[in-house]
């Protein structure tokens, strides 16, 4: 179960570059303006809207991937033993009520510096 974790984590973390990337790569809704006056980019390796599709989709990808590995770590994150029937908060309490003292002493003499209460004294008329 941990090594399908780690392979996750690691494919969740891979698709986050890989998103990072190609958004930074990109070009704005602007730029095309520029272009169509001899901006000097239309020779590209993927023609003159190939490029955009491509990063767009290569984007849509990634994001998809992240998203999916997202949810599959929640859900492997969220997997109890199906022993145990008992909450988290009961198993992390246990071993601390078990390794306390057993001792005699009010809880109000155990604490420094509190003062105990004066017993309560009937008022007389």
């Amino acid at each position: 179960m941990q090594v399908m974790m780690n392979i996750v984590l690691l494919l969740q973390m891979a698709a986050a570059v890989a998103m990072i990337g190609l958004v930074l790569v990109q070009q704005g809704k602007g730029a095309d303006m520029g272009a169509s006056f001899g901006g000097g980019a239309s020779g590209s390796l993927f023609g003159a809207t190939g490029s955009a599709n491509f990063l767009s989709r290569s984007t849509a990808i990634a994001a998809t991937v992240f998203f999916l590995c997202t949810l599959a770590l929640a859900y492997f994150g969220n997997l109890r033993p199906q022993d145990s029937g008992s909450s988290i908060l009961d198993r992390a309490s246990a071993p601390v009520a078990a390794s306390a003292p057993a001792s005699a002493a009010p809880a109000a003499a155990q604490i420094p510096g509190l003062v105990a209460p004066a017993a309560s004294v009937p008022a007389s008329r």
